[in-house]
């Protein structure tokens, strides 16, 4: 009898247990494209952060497209939502999704991008990208050296992370005069469009030293474009991320360097503000535009770097 006591009561807890979390309702996230080890880890620590606090979570990706990301705000307004973790998909293009989602008394946060409108968002909550910029182009030229011709590759212009990232880049590199942007190509974080676009510079630039890039997949492509070409010897490369493929490049010596964002503590941030706002109706954040500092992983301290995006101090 007291064992089957003991059973009802275990059940009764796991019901009430089960109970308790989804009354505490549904947080939607919607990431970028999961392919991407960044966005990986960017769906999967908000959604452990959220069933941390006792919510119910579910990760969906809209992969870059508007058309996408606005039906996946839909259905998030349908399930009944109480918070939307969004990276948005266009600066311009994503306002409109948001709105919808304000419109349907469903606070929204912003990671990792931000749009072109404040005061829509609770919270926008991203890298302090000019920060991360100036200290990659600050190793990169520590590594390159102060001459020779170099080429850029870039990220998504729908992203302002993008240009952010170029014109950190370019603040820094415009005080070595002969330092030679050689050209630059758009590849849209993606390492297949970085390797290719890599051939084509590599091709009608045989004498450059050096690639910089906005983002480690770029950079990863570009990497394995120098090495058919059997030129990676010759020409350093650098990354921006922090993503663990790029670590592993750092330490066979294939990449110089990369910047690492801090995904996984603004990730889990943005829910604990979502979590805030909907107990208490403040986020607890003193401004909605929240940035958060990069750090740099080179071959000196890559052994300190402990779990996807984290370097320990």
């Amino acid at each position: 009898m007291k064992i089957v006591l003991r059973s009802l009561l275990a059940a009764a807890m796991v019901v009430g247990f089960s109970a308790a979390a989804s009354a505490a309702g549904l947080i939607s996230i919607i990431v970028n494209d999961p392919a991407n080890p960044y966005w990986l880890t960017e769906g999967n620590v908000a959604k452990a952060e959220a069933e941390k606090l006792g919510y119910t979570a579910n990760v969906a990706a809209h992969k870059g497209d508007t058309n996408t990301e606005s039906n996946l705000i839909d259905t998030a307004i349908t399930n009944k939502s109480v918070a939307i973790i969004l990276d948005p998909a266009n600066a311009d293009g994503s306002v409109g999704a948001v709105k919808k989602a304000i419109a349907a008394n469903i606070p929204v946060f912003l990671v990792n991008a931000e749009i072109n409108q404040e005061g829509l968002a609770k919270g926008q909550l991203v890298s302090n990208n000019a920060q991360g910029a100036a200290l990659g182009a600050q190793q990169w030229v520590q590594a390159v050296g102060e001459k020779g011709k170099y080429v850029e590759l870039l990220g998504a212009p729908s992203d302002n992370n993008a240009a952010t990232r170029s014109n950190g880049y370019a603040t820094v590199l415009s005080q070595y005069p002969d330092l030679e942007k050689a050209a630059s190509q758009v590849a849209n974080w993606d390492r297949t469009q970085g390797h290719d676009k890599m051939q084509s510079m590599l091709q009608a630039n045989p004498d450059i030293i050096a690639v910089i890039s906005g983002n480690d997949e770029m950079a990863l492509g570009a990497v394995a474009a120098l090495k058919e070409a059997g030129k990676l010897a010759g020409i350093k490369v650098g990354g921006f991320d922090g993503s663990p493929d790029a670590v592993a490049a750092i330490k066979s010596g294939e990449l110089q360097y990369t910047v690492l964002q801090p995904v996984a503590i603004f990730s889990a941030k943005a829910v604990q503000q979502a979590d805030s706002f909907i107990k208490t109706g403040a986020t607890g954040a003193t401004s909605e535009k929240q940035l958060f500092d990069c750090l740099l992983i080179t071959k000196d301290n890559v052994d300190k770097y402990t779990a996807p995006f984290v370097l320990s101090e």
